[in-house]
């Protein structure tokens, strides 16, 4: 059963026993005393359960969800008129990897635009952790599926950068919640430069139609193009245009550029979605410029 097959989100508190998460509890919430949309918590996975709790050992993760998330505004009325279906699923955990190179750069990849879940939607590699999985066993599986890039466990170093609250659609003006997520965002280390790593690209055309890999220049500006906010962008020296890997529909690679106005594109309050980078992808970026603040001697 699907109940069985999916590693679901389980929250721990004051010591009691985990609990499974319910589709429409936020668990951003559930660690936050006045309404915070960050907080801090630890995390562990144990027996097919991704568990989220506040201890008083190990190291906390920073725990975000976006301040329109749909779950923290969603109604009495509005939870009440999510299909049964969907309101028994639960919460999902997925992986993404942050894969950084010798020479500083992240590979995005630009999901497929006949996906039916953010479609057309910058973001890392990464996808549904699996029963028995490790996270990082989980992450390198994802790696290799969408992007043919293997990495070996023993020869990297994971750590986790952060956790995201991801509700689908992303705001309650298109429509009601469908899918419910904890996206674990992984930082791998790789002793190849982008270049090197680059030659053993083969994307999933199902899943994949461009790659790119994005510098600390890139990413500032991306994280600075708020979703929600009318801040001002910081394009600081970036060229007007962005080398991209456009993937075929047989998988084959091709040199492109994208205006850099695409990856600084706001998420549309109403109307058709457009070519962006996810907000959790936001996070996660500016999570990983912090850690190469911290690591620059």
């Amino acid at each position: 059963m699907d109940k069985v097959r999916r590693i679901l989100v389980y929250v721990c508190k004051e010591r009691a026993a985990p609990q499974r998460a319910q589709f429409v509890q936020s668990i951003t919430g559930q660690f936050s005393d006045g309404g915070d949309d960050e907080v801090e918590v630890n995390c562990s996975l144990e027996k097919n359960q991704f568990i989220l709790f506040r201890g008083d050992k190990g190291r906390r993760i920073p725990l975000k969800r976006h301040a329109s998330c749909p779950i923290k505004h969603l109604s009495v009325t509005e939870a009440a008129g999510i299909p049964l279906d969907i309101q028994l699923r639960g919460v999902d955990v997925g992986v993404a990897i942050l894969l950084q190179t010798a020479n500083q750069r992240v590979l995005l990849t630009c999901r497929s635009k006949e996906l039916r879940i953010f479609p057309n939607v910058w973001v890392p590699p990464g996808g549904h952790l699996e029963l028995d999985e490790t996270l990082l066993d989980a992450g390198l599986r994802e790696l290799k599926e969408e992007t043919g890039l293997k990495l070996e466990p023993e020869r990297v170093s994971p750590k986790i950068l952060g956790l995201w609250e991801s509700v689908y659609p992303p705001m309650l003006s298109r429509g009601l919640p469908r899918r419910h997520h904890i996206v674990i965002y992984m930082l791998l280390h790789s002793s190849l430069s982008h270049l090197q790593l680059q030659s053993s690209l083969s994307p999933s055309p199902a899943e994949v139609s461009a790659c790119l890999w994005a510098d600390s220049r890139l990413a500032r500006a991306i994280v600075s193009a708020v979703d929600g906010e009318d801040t001002e962008v910081q394009l600081g020296d970036l060229p007007s245009s962005i080398s991209v890997s456009q993937v075929s529909a047989e998988g084959a690679l091709s040199d492109s550029t994208l205006p850099v106005a695409v990856f600084i594109n706001r998420a549309p309050v109403s109307g058709p979605d457009v070519e962006r980078v996810s907000t959790g992808t936001k996070f996660a970026l500016e999570l990983w410029l912090k850690s190469l603040e911290s690591t620059t001697p």
